[in-house]
């Protein structure tokens, strides 16, 4: 049974910053800018959980990623914002999770769309994946103390 999605469980948000050509021919954001907006909250949230990640240095790949659709976003949307965390830790990779909310009526937060992807780590030089380092498991389970 899939646990209840709540806010709370997010440490890290960020504002999104919803641009005229995000949106689609009916006015709403297209669903493709989804996974853009997965890619900018995990760039911020991997030097925010790890103040040793360099992207000069470490590399992941996408092995997988998907997105729910819940309700749509139109210009002018209170508040967008993305959540993202980190749900598991293996031994070469982790999965993100995200949720995309705003504002609605009386403060009462409208989920727009949850996700996740799988990263693997990689060496660069060799083009292969690789373990997870110990200083990176270890900082992302102090960031997000649930794991």
């Amino acid at each position: 049974m899939k646990k209840e999605l709540e806010l709370s469980d997010y440490r890290f948000f960020m504002p999104l910053h919803l641009r005229w050509n995000d949106l689609d021919p009916l006015g709403h954001v297209n669903n493709v800018i989804y996974i853009d907006y997965f890619q900018i909250g995990r760039g911020e949230y991997m030097t925010t959980a790890s103040k040793t990640w360099d992207w000069f240095q470490h590399m992941f790949v996408i092995a997988n990623i998907n997105c729910d659709y819940l309700k749509e976003m139109r210009l002018g949307i209170k508040e967008p914002r993305i959540g993202v965390r980190v749900s598991t830790i293996g031994t070469k990779s982790f999965v993100l999770e995200y949720v995309i909310v705003s504002e609605g009526k009386n403060r009462v937060p409208i989920i727009h769309a949850i996700g996740s992807s799988t990263q693997v780590l990689i060496d660069v030089k060799e083009g292969k994946s690789i373990e997870v380092p110990e200083w990176l498991r270890e900082e992302l389970k102090v960031f997000e103390p649930s794991l």
